[in-house]
């Protein structure tokens, strides 16, 4: 891949974290003050294709290690994961846990942490489906089942009201196809890339229509339709590709890329200081409900940022987003390699 594809990547992925950011922080916003802001509509409007931009940006390069054996593959695409939500989980359930003693005990407090190795935590369940993602690719792979076959059960399971309560069960019937997506169609994707490069008066008209087509099915309360959100899902995974290339050749908002590079770091860390911002500025209390909400936005995706560069200047609490040595399985990090950064 060329270092512009690969720019317009992490662009995509920069974009897609602060939409989730936004997301979080808005709605905490709007929960604690009983009301909406203006930065509610942003979120809706986005809502259709947030995360599965997301889940198809992390599908696009699978095929280039698909076919690595099962050690290095688990390691890489299961236990990486699994150590970042492990860690993270306990930060944020022991930042909580004097919230949920509350409301539970202490004994049920507990039960409630170890019962989120399998009901994933909160802001973190996206980690927690990756692994599931990449291994029933690597499943399906390995067992030579048809693509048109696995890409048409995940579209049937996304379409389908699956509703049991279980974010495992759920978010996979409703994400999986986006994930699949991506990785079956990743060449493809490439060339809309492309197709975007040098098509940029057509490619601004194809995303002018695709707002007003989005935000109206929004608007309508139409967009979580069966089959309208699957199609709503593609489509603005397609305006992502298509934004941030514009972007990338246009040589504009290069932090997009450094937040989509380091988008786990965001997303590990977030939580802490839009919890922190949103209790002081509500204490304030001279900000409009909007304002409020895009200021803990921008503090929340900043922040970790910051964490991350005193940590590579310091080299103290490098476990926070490096993987140890004891967390790797056996053979499978080189004498001579780094420890590989959260991904």
């Amino acid at each position: 891949m060329s270092s512009t594809r690969i720019d317009w990547v992490d662009t995509a992925k920069g974009i897609c974290i602060i939409f989730v950011v936004m997301m979080h922080s808005v709605l905490g916003v709007e929960a604690a003050a009983g009301e909406t802001g203006w930065m509610h509509a942003i979120v809706a409007f986005a809502a259709p294709f947030r995360m599965p931009d997301f889940f198809l940006i992390s599908g696009l390069f699978l095929s280039n290690v698909i076919k690595r054996d099962w050690r290095l593959y688990l390691d890489r695409k299961v236990i990486h994961f699994a150590y970042f939500y492990a860690l993270w989980m306990t930060i944020q359930f022991a930042v909580k846990a004097p919230v949920f003693a509350a409301d539970l005990g202490w004994l049920g407090a507990v039960q409630y942490y170890f019962v989120s190795f399998i009901q994933p935590f909160g802001t973190l369940w996206f980690i927690y489906m990756l692994p599931v993602f990449f291994v029933v690719c690597k499943l399906t792979h390995d067992r030579g089942l048809p693509w048109q076959l696995v890409l048409g059960i995940a579209a049937l399971l996304q379409i389908a009201p699956i509703h049991t309560g279980w974010l495992l069960v759920d978010e996979f019937a409703s994400r999986f196809v986006y994930f699949y997506a991506g990785y079956i169609f990743a060449p493809k994707i490439f060339q809309l890339a492309d197709w975007a490069r040098a098509r940029v008066p057509l490619s601004l008209t194809a995303l002018a229509i695709w707002a007003l087509v989005n935000g109206g099915l929004v608007a309508a309360g139409w967009s979580g339709l069966p089959i309208v959100s699957l199609a709503l899902g593609a489509a603005g995974a397609g305006a992502i590709v298509l934004t941030s290339t514009l972007i990338t050749e246009a040589g504009r908002f290069n932090f997009l890329s450094h937040f989509g590079e380091n988008s786990i770091v965001i997303y590990l860390a977030f939580f802490f200081p839009m919890g922190v911002t949103r209790v002081v500025l509500f204490k304030l209390g001279f900000l409009d409900i909007g304002t409020l909400s895009l200021i803990v936005t921008a503090v929340s995706v900043i922040s970790p940022m910051i964490l991350f560069w005193m940590i590579q200047k310091t080299n103290f609490g490098w476990f926070l987003f490096r993987r140890p040595g004891w967390a790797y399985l056996p053979g499978t990090l080189a004498p001579k390699t780094r420890l590989q950064p959260a991904e």
